[in-house]
C-alpha cells in the first residue's frame, strides 16, 4: 500500500495557502524547495509527483545528517509529496537497495513510485503566476517515521512554520509500533488503518465520506501531539494563515 493523502485535501481552504510570486516578483528567481536533514542519522528523501506532473530530482536521493539540498520548483504548476526514508542500505549479496521505512519499490531514485507506510508526509500544490495560489499540508494519515516541518522564507504576511516537531516514536502506542526487523527498536508509528486494516479506520466503502469518516483513538494520538496535521482521510485541521510570495519552502526533517 503506497503512501496516500486524498486529493480532496488539496482543495481544502484549511490548508496553509500561499500566493505564488508574480512575474514581477520573480526577477530574482522562482520558488526554491530546500530539503534539510537535521536528524542525527542519514535519511533518503523521496519525491512523488501527482499524475501529469514531472519527477523532481529523479524522485529520491541520499541526504546525510546536517546537510541540505535545494532545487527549483517547476516554473508553472507542480503537485506531489515528499517524505523521508530511513534505515536504507544495499544488500551486499544481491545489491538490492531497501529502506526500513518509506521504501519505494527498492529504489534509491523512486522515479514516480509511492512509498510504503508508515511515514510522515508533506503534500504540495504549487502554482506560479500573479493570480494563482499554492498550498501544502503535513499528513500523518499514513503514520509517522520522522519529525517534519515546512517553513516558508521571505514570505509576506503571516507565515508560520507548519508540521509535526514531536518525536512520536517515543510515545507510540504498542499496537501501532513498527519495529526494526533485526534490532527491535521502534522505527515508525503506524496509523490505525495500517495496523488493523478495517474499512472504518481506513475510511473506505461506506465510511468514505466526511459524514462517516471519523476520528479514532488512534488518529487522536497523532492529533494531540501535532494538531496542525491531517490525521485521517477527511480530517480538516484549522490552518487559517496568510502568506504570500515566499522565495523558498524548507522541508526540514527532525527540526
Amino acid at each position: 500500500m503506497a503512501l496516500s493523502l486524498p486529493i480532496t485535501l488539496l482543495a481544502s481552504s484549511l490548508l496553509l495557502t500561499i500566493a505564488a510570486p508574480s512575474d514581477a516578483d520573480q526577477t530574482g528567481g522562482g520558488l526554491i524547495l530546500t530539503v534539510v536533514n537535521n536528524c542525527p542519522y542519514p535519511v533518503w528523501p523521496a519525491i512523488q509527483p501527482n499524475a501529469g506532473h514531472p519527477i523532481l530530482e529523479s524522485g529520491g536521493f541520499t541526504l546525510h545528517n546536517l546537510t541540505h539540498r535545494s532545487f527549483p520548483a517547476p516554473s508553472a504548476h507542480w503537485s506531489g509529496r515528499i517524505w523521508a526514508r530511513t534505515g536504507c542500505s544495499v544488500n551486499p549479496k544481491n545489491q538490492q537497495f531497501t529502506c526500513v521505512t518509506g521504501d519505494c519499490g527498492g529504489r534509491l531514485e523512486c522515479n514516480g513510485l509511492g512509498g510504503k507506510p508508515p511515514a510522515t508526509l508533506v503534500q504540495f500544490s504549487l502554482h506560479h503566476g500573479s493570480a494563482d495560489f499554492s498550498s501544502y499540508g503535513i499528513s500523518l494519515v499514513d503514520g509517522f517515521n520522522v519529525p517534519l516541518t515546512v517553513t516558508p522564507h521571505e514570505g509576506k504576511g503571516v507565515c508560520p512554520v507548519l508540521g509535526c516537531r514531536a518525536n512520536l516514536l517515543d510515545t507510540c502506542p504498542p499496537v501501532l509500533q513498527l519495529r526494526h526487523p533485526r534490532r527491535g527498536s521502534v522505527v515508525a508509528c503506524k496509523s490505525g488503518c495500517e495496523a488493523f486494516g478495517t474499512d472504518e479506520l481506513c475510511c473506505r466503502n461506506q465510511y468514505n465520506s466526511p459524514a462517516t469518516c471519523r476520528a479514532s483513538s488512534y488518529s487522536q494520538f497523532f492529533k494531540h501531539a501535532c494538531p496542525s496535521t491531517f490525521t485521517y482521510a477527511h480530517d480538516t485541521p484549522s490552518l487559517m494563515h496568510e502568506c504570500s510570495s515566499p522565495r523558498e519552502l524548507k522541508i526540514i526533517f527532525c527540526h
